[in-house]
């Protein structure tokens, strides 16, 4: 299962601008969970990303920082859903 993670903290403008992305894009792929996790509840988080939110991760790697692009999104879930299908016909 492909996982799509927003990590950003609250009263972020930029944060609440790129769930708004990730919602809509996710309405689009059912099968694809998210987490939101925020850099004031995560140490490691804080010193990792403190000042490049919001970032989304992608199974756990970077796809994006500060702004989300619909299409690329889109583009990159399809990509990981195909290769995720691929894994499991093995």
């Amino acid at each position: 299962m492909t996982t799509v993670t927003l990590i950003g903290k609250p009263g972020c403008h930029l944060c609440d601008d790129a769930r708004a992305v990730v919602d809509e894009v996710l309405a689009a792929f059912p099968a694809v969970r998210m987490l939101e996790q925020s850099i004031l509840d995560d140490p490691a988080l804080h010193e990792r990303y403190w000042d490049e939110i919001p970032v989304v991760l992608i199974d756990g790697a970077v796809h994006t920082i500060y702004r989300v692009d619909a299409e690329r999104l889109r583009v990159a879930l399809a990509a990981a859903e195909s290769n995720g299908s691929d894994e499991g016909g093995r």
